[in-house]
């Protein structure tokens, strides 16, 4: 199926690994040129440039498809602005806005630190606000159309009984967020939808796999645990004209674990 991305430029946040890699692979794969935001905190050590790198290497190699790696930090306001800038200096105005960045941190309610609080609810929440807030500013004020695609989970929906209350709240607010800003957006021909996957082979999840994958497989009818391209095939679905009548939905990815 054509997707009809030839020539679309997308943002895709935390696109130098995990799912992100696999949604930056699959729009290229359609056509379209990607900037690869990637996450750079040299206080803390955190620098995937060099993930970033491979990546856009990789997607010029194999699609002959322009990618460019972009830094910014989702949870800063100024980071996001300077990203879009950046992409928009390379490729022109953007099309297609997929917030996939996002943290993952263990911690039960009764030991955790409003730190740890605020600090996922800030880039898996926040983040989208800010980048949404960006994107439709410059859609707006250009009198153009664009479509968002938010990341969500199936936490959002079931909540978490190891250690992941704050990342599924944050979850929950990307779900309602995605429906507020697409009935204001709507009237403008801007679409936004989110996906919920559920577990994926990714390096957020390793550990967890690790420690306890027959308790996430007993909770998964398809019996197995998702691969990052089966979501990244969803994602440009919904980023394309093909999904021309869906705006404010949320499509469950999970093998069976939402069935809603």
């Amino acid at each position: 199926m054509d997707f009809g991305l030839s020539d679309k430029v997308a943002i895709v946040t935390g696109g130098s690994r995990g799912l992100g890699r696999a949604i930056c692979l699959h729009l290229a794969a359609e056509g379209a040129r990607v900037a690869v935001n990637y996450y750079r905190n040299r206080e803390l050590g955190i620098d995937l440039v060099d993930e970033a790198d491979r990546l856009a290497a990789t997607i010029r190699e194999e699609h002959g498809i322009d990618a460019l790696p972009v830094p910014g930090d989702v949870s800063k306001a100024a980071d996001v602005v300077e990203m879009f800038q950046l992409a928009e200096n390379a490729f022109g105005q953007i099309d297609i806005l997929v917030n996939n960045a996002g943290t993952w941190p263990t911690a039960y309610v009764k030991d955790m630190t409003e730190e740890e609080w605020n600090s996922t609810l800030a880039i898996n929440l926040t983040g989208p606000f800010l980048t949404c807030r960006e994107a439709i500013r410059r859609w707006l004020g250009a009198h153009r159309t664009g479509r968002i695609v938010n990341i969500t989970s199936q936490a959002a929906f079931h909540g978490s009984t190891t250690g992941h209350s704050h990342y599924a709240a944050s979850k929950a607010g990307v779900v309602t967020f995605t429906v507020s800003l697409a009935r204001e957006m709507a009237p403008h021909g801007i679409h936004v939808n989110a996906v919920a996957p559920g577990m994926m082979s990714t390096d957020m999840a390793q550990e967890a796999l690790e420690k306890n994958e027959e308790r996430y497989l007993q909770r998964i009818p398809l019996g197995r645990i998702g691969d990052p391209a089966e979501i990244a095939g969803v994602v440009t679905f919904l980023a394309s004209d093909r999904a021309s009548y869906m705006t404010g939905a949320t499509v469950d990815v999970t093998g069976g674990m939402l069935m809603r």
